[in-house]
């Protein structure tokens, strides 16, 4: 792995925030018309990180990706029960696409999962045209839970995993 994976800075939020906004404007998950609400909420790390933490992978100085994790009790957990961990908008740049950053921010989240005392597993949530980050996924261990899958919106399914730790 030729880059770090540490706790975002003050100093990565802008560019972390555009890196999140572009991944999920650019993939076709949010509205085009550029109001989306949640594409604010995507580019605001700072607030994020005041909740949870913000993890991001660097390589010379330079912002590839990151994802936010809520440990149990993180106001940023939308679907995490009693015992579980969440992590959420992981995001890699365009540029750093298929270099493994989303896998090592994702293997990040279920180590400090797993440090965490009475967390027996970590979940999150996933729109299904998301295929390539299902794949991590799944070849980490994360199992669908149907049973858990919703909406934030009417017009936005969701589908849901979980890694027993």
């Amino acid at each position: 792995m030729d880059f770090e994976i540490r706790t975002a800075r003050e100093d990565v939020y802008r560019r972390l925030g555009e890196i999140t906004g572009q991944a999920y404007a650019g993939d076709g998950l949010l509205d085009q018309n550029g109001d989306d609400r949640y594409l604010k909420v995507l580019r605001d790390v700072a607030g994020r990180a005041a909740d949870g933490e913000v993890l991001v992978a660097v390589r010379d100085g330079a912002v590839l990706g990151g994802v936010t994790f809520a440990a149990p009790g993180s106001r940023l957990a939308d679907i995490a029960r009693q015992g579980e961990a969440e992590f959420r908008m992981l995001a890699v740049a365009a540029e750093a696409r298929g270099q493994g950053v989303g896998e090592a921010l994702v293997r990040a989240c279920a180590e400090r999962a797993r440090a965490l005392d009475g967390v027996t597993a970590l979940v999150l949530s996933t729109q299904p045209a998301m295929r390539g980050a299902q794949r991590i996924y799944e070849r980490l261990g994360f199992v669908r839970t149907p049973g858990r899958d919703w909406s934030p919106i009417p017009e936005l399914s969701l589908l849901t995993y979980r890694l027993e730790l």
